[in-house]
């Protein structure tokens, strides 16, 4: 510890003259915040190597013993993905009060796990999200479709998060956007694979700390510099919106200006705070169906399943919720004051309209905050967006190892070549996820709905049932998967129409009602009856299924 605090206080000065380096938006190398990248990055994979996996249980479930402060740490951590720490204040700084649906609906769906489903999913004692499908619904069929579903949800999930990754790799080092991607993801490959579950779950605790410590203190600093309630940011946040809505005239705060020398002032834009108002382009209803897909989509999602299984009991898995739901919502009520303050700092046309997937990092450098502390937030967006990756390469390699290769096609297999193939897996998915990641599809918080609404619309649907009905049987769950793939499928096909300029029927009416960010709202009630009606017309679930439900998962 010493020898590390003296490499610490020694980079100091070197950090601190990059001063004139970072106060540039765009294209530059950027000293002192490259080199709190590359420490966080080399303690990533360092404490990667010093809790790597050494079977298969550490690789998939982290040896089930991470205590429920330590997993609500990491599950903080795995959820607060670049969607949260740059997604949520890009979309509020780009539709003002329509991007709270997003904050409703990712924290909302906490607490229905918290209700519904951490302790049952526990007690039911699986690894992966396949594992409980395949068990519960007696099929080898379904295992296999499950593990499949879980691999795409991850890719589509983790395509945001590489996507924030090149943002930020490509801020601090000024290289082109593809390579930046190319760059980070290699860096987080390498410590996933090396650790597994086991390093993963250690690193998320620490990549916590960073996360929260590095959103949380530019807040303090800005606030307080231009005169709003600093003590507690979430409150001033209040004073900003009013200033959006009502305007700033220059001489009301003439001493503030942001980094650029242009004073802080802002025309009246009240649509700001108007949640469906026409000039905002969004609705009342794409407002609740973003909520309420991102809410079930939030208790389908595998890597979000797979953390309670890494906790000794039920009741942890019970009590890791809260904590996480804890340290979640202390960067959640947070995200819209960046939000508040980039539309103001950013608001003299000389500046334009600004990267909003960057503009919690765009809103500390405009607001003249010191050149460490803004390379510490870019390398907090960094941590977010690795620890959700690297929760998600686990557990899609989990899902192509454990229950596609183990459980169908070599039961036989020896924990040695699990583990080989589980490697193989995240490579594999690693480099799809790049090759995604580098086309632009959409802002980093809506390619990640997509995977929630995919999740919604598949996962969830048998996990609920399948946790609280026991009459719920195979058939129909084959039957709800059809009707939910078959949703997903038909979204997913109009999305990429649009981007590849194809005319498709009624893409109007599609594109509005199943968009591509919400899909679950309609798709996820559709498989839940799709899964009843058909159970209610075919042969009754195992009693031993039964049996277990009630005297194992609901003791």
């Amino acid at each position: 510890m010493k020898k590390l605090s003296l490499l610490i206080f020694s980079l100091i000065p070197l950090v601190a003259s990059a001063s004139n380096d970072v106060t540039q938006l765009e294209g530059s190398f950027k000293v002192g915040p490259a080199i709190i990248l590359i420490f966080i990055l080399s303690l990533f994979i360092l404490v990667g190597l010093l809790f790597r996996a050494k079977d298969t249980t550490d690789y998939y479930a982290a040896g089930r013993r991470i205590s429920r402060v330590g997993s609500g740490m990491a599950i903080a951590s795995n959820w607060m993905s670049a969607a949260s720490f740059l997604g949520m204040a890009a979309l509020m700084y780009g539709t003002g009060y329509h991007g709270l649906s997003y904050v409703v609906g990712w924290t909302g769906g906490y607490v229905l796990l918290l209700i519904l489903m951490a302790g049952q999913i526990r007690r039911y004692g699986k690894y992966t999200a396949a594992d409980f499908i395949g068990d519960r619904y007696y099929s080898k069929t379904l295992r296999t479709i499950g593990a499949v579903i879980a691999i795409l949800i991850s890719i589509a999930y983790a395509v945001g998060q590489f996507g924030g990754i090149g943002l930020m790799f490509k801020w601090v080092m000024g290289i082109e956007y593809n390579l930046a991607v190319i760059i980070g993801g290699s860096v987080v490959l390498a410590y996933t694979l090396i650790s597994g579950m086991l390093g993963v779950t250690k690193n998320m605790q620490i990549q916590y700390v960073i996360i929260i410590s590095s959103f949380m203190i530019p807040l303090f600093l800005l606030t307080y510099k231009f005169d709003y309630f600093w003590l507690v940011p979430q409150i001033g946040y209040g004073s900003a919106v009013q200033d959006i809505v009502e305007g700033i005239q220059i001489s009301e705060k003439s001493g503030l200006m942001n980094s650029l020398g242009h004073h802080f002032a802002i025309v009246p834009s009240p649509e700001y705070a108007m949640p469906w108002d026409p000039s905002t382009g969004q609705t009342f209803f794409q407002w609740m169906a973003i909520a309420f897909s991102l809410m079930i989509g939030t208790a389908g999602l595998p890597h979000v399943i797979q953390r309670f299984y890494v906790v000794p009991k039920a009741r942890d898995a019970r009590w890791s919720v809260v904590w996480g739901l804890f340290f979640i919502c202390l960067l959640y009520w947070s995200a819209p004051v960046y939000s508040a303050l980039g539309t103001i700092l950013s608001a003299n046309p000389e500046v334009g309209k600004l990267s909003p997937d960057a503009i919690v990092v765009y809103t500390a450098q405009l607001g003249n905050i010191n050149p460490l502390i803004v390379g510490l937030l870019a390398a907090g967006g960094v941590s977010a967006a690795f620890s959700t990756t690297s929760g998600l390469l686990v557990a899609g390699s989990s899902a192509f190892a454990h229950d596609l290769y183990v459980k169908v096609i070599n039961p036989m297999a020896r924990p040695k070549t699990q583990m080989k193939v589980a490697r193989i897996g995240t490579l594999l998915m690693a480099v799809i996820i790049t090759v995604i990641a580098m086309v632009d599809l959409a802002l980093i918080a809506q390619l990640v709905a997509i995977a929630f609404s995919m999740a919604g619309c598949t996962i969830f649907p048998l996990f609920l049932l399948g946790i609280w009905w026991s009459g719920s049987n195979r058939a129909g769950a084959k039957a709800g998967l059809i009707v939910g793939g078959t949703v997903t499928l038909i979204s997913l096909t109009y999305l990429v129409g649009a981007r590849a300029g194809w005319t498709l029927p009624y893409n109007d009416f599609i594109t509005y009602y199943l968009g591509a960010w919400y899909f679950a709202w309609i798709g996820a009630p559709l498989a839940i009856a799709a899964n009843i009606i058909v159970s209610k017309l075919t042969d009754e679930t195992p009693l031993e299924i039964r049996q277990f439900l009630i005297e194992k998962v609901h003791s």
